[in-house]
Order: structure tokens, then sequence, then C-alpha cells
């Protein structure tokens, strides 16, 4: 038989930091895309009014050199993304474990939500923001009614930019006139915009629900074991 793991206090302030600073990268990247996409649009303005092909154009000219950056720069998006979700469920998981200690009947759904939620087609939609309004919900001191406004906000310009990126993925792939190119840009420039601003939100959820934990953390008080075992700095 099995022995049920009971989670103990941990400190959130190293993911926390760690996250906010990859979420902070993933701005940059975004902010790299939105340049790649300017310079595309700019070059297929040019380009459309005499070459009717953005690929027409010569490979070693500025068509080139745009094209380059904006795949370069999707790669660069890619693997910032990846890096970041990685850490940033860890981060997740920590608090949830924090969180259960904090409130162990306040979490409508099973630990491994924290993860699968992310992976399984149509929870994707509403399990996460789940999860993370009852750790918010355990999290916080004091009493009234809980302000969910953050996170709302956080998970509605994530539906919106993953939702959107997800329409536009194979538009620039797709692309031949110098027209397409410029639309696909255009289009792409969107998304990161909307993309940086989750990522803005994002950075403040994970500041407020770190600082909520540790505060709470302190104030609990915490058998002298645990605290040797596990001491939350």
């Amino acid at each position: 038989m099995s022995v049920p793991h009971h989670p103990h206090l941990r400190s959130p302030l190293g993911l926390g930091q760690a996250t906010v600073a990859l979420l902070g990268l993933v701005v940059l990247s975004d902010v790299f895309a939105l340049g790649a996409g300017l310079d595309v649009h700019r070059v297929s303005d040019d380009l459309a009014a005499g070459a009717s092909s953005f690929e027409a154009a010569p490979m070693s000219g500025p068509a080139h050199r745009a094209d380059t950056l904006y795949m370069a720069a999707g790669l660069v998006q890619t693997a910032v993304w990846l890096a970041c979700g990685v850490v940033f469920l860890c981060w997740l998981y920590r608090l949830r474990l924090n969180a259960e200690v904090f409130s162990p009947d306040g979490h409508r759904k099973p630990r491994a939500w924290v993860i699968a939620g992310w992976i399984v087609p149509l929870a994707g939609f509403w399990y996460p923001r789940r999860i993370v309004l009852d750790i918010w919900d355990a999290s916080r001191s004091g009493g009234g009614r809980a302000r969910h406004g953050l996170v709302n906000a956080w998970w509605a310009l994530w539906l919106l930019a993953t939702t959107a990126e997800t329409l536009i993925a194979d538009g620039y792939d797709s692309a031949r006139t110098a027209a397409q190119f410029r639309d696909a840009a255009l289009q792409g420039m969107v998304v990161d915009t909307i993309d940086i601003v989750a990522a803005g939100l994002a950075v403040l959820l994970v500041l407020r629900l770190t600082r909520m934990q540790h505060q709470k953390a302190l104030a609990r008080p915490i058998p002298s074991r645990l605290l040797a075992e596990n001491p939350l700095l």
C-alpha cells in the first residue's frame, strides 16, 4: 500500500524569481519578434508596388534579411517559451503544495491537474485557471471576499494570445505574394503585442502569489521540526 504524500511548506521565492526572470525574457523575445515583423511588413510594402512575389526578391537583398530575421525570432520565442513553461509549472506546483498545507480541503481539482490541466485537450481552457484561483484563495490572509481580477485578466489574455497564435500559425509559411507576407507579419505583430501584455500580467501574478504565500507562511505557527527540515526563507 502506498503512503500518501503529505506536503510541507517550502519556499516559493527562488522559483518565483526564476519564473519572473524567464517571463522577462519572454517579453524581450516578443519585442524582438515585433521588430522582425515590422521589418517584414516594411519590405513587403515596398515589394507590393513592384514585385508580385516576396520570394522573387533577390535572396541577398532586404527581403531575404527580413525573412531570416523573422524566422530566427520565431525560434527564439519558441525556445524561451518552452524554458519559461517548465519553470512556471515547477513554481505553480510548489505553490499548490504549500496551498494544501494552508487549506487542505480548499482545492476542487486533484493535484495531478496542476500539470495535466495544461496538456489535456479542452481541460486547458479552464482547469489551470481553477487551480490558480484555489491556490490564491488558500494563500491569502484575512477575511472578506476574495478578489480574482488579476487572475481573470491574466487568464483571458493568455487564452486570447494562444488561440490567436494557433489561428495564424500557418499564415507566414503559406504566404507567397508580398501582400500575403505583409498581412501575415501584421497578424503576428498583433499576437506578439497581446502576448507581451499577457506576460506582463503573468509577472504581476507570480510576484503577488509568491509574496502572499511567503507572508502567510511567516505568520503561520510551524512546528520546529518542520521548520528545520523545510526552512522558508
